[in-house]
């Protein structure tokens, strides 16, 4: 059985703002958009910085260090210089909580 744990209020996100939280001492950006909640790993995989610094477009986070782009719901990569995916993790709504499980989807 998979664990789902509160990282936040549904109603401190704002629609295309990121934000950085951890679970477990995981770094990942909590991302509302397009009526969906996103969680994706905050590390780019192309370099060691926080994807929650950059900015959402397209139900993609572009890092804003050398304009990679991930998609929010698989994590891979659609621009370079990122090559590797990063992993996006299951995300359940109850009510104003927002719970995220360690489980990565890819």
């Amino acid at each position: 059985m998979t664990a789902f744990v509160r990282v936040c209020g549904l109603s401190e996100l704002e629609d295309d703002t990121p934000k950085r939280v951890e679970l477990d001492g995981t770094p990942m950006s909590i991302v509302q958009t397009e009526g969906e909640v996103f969680a994706i790993h905050d590390i780019c995989s192309h370099a060691n910085v926080s994807l929650s610094e950059g900015e959402v477009d397209d139900c993609h986070i572009e890092c804003w260090l050398h304009g990679s782009r991930f998609d929010l719901r698989s994590g891979k990569p659609d621009a370079l210089p990122a090559t590797r995916p990063v992993p996006v993790y299951p995300v359940k709504i109850e009510g104003d909580d927002v719970l995220v499980s360690l489980t990565q989807e890819s």
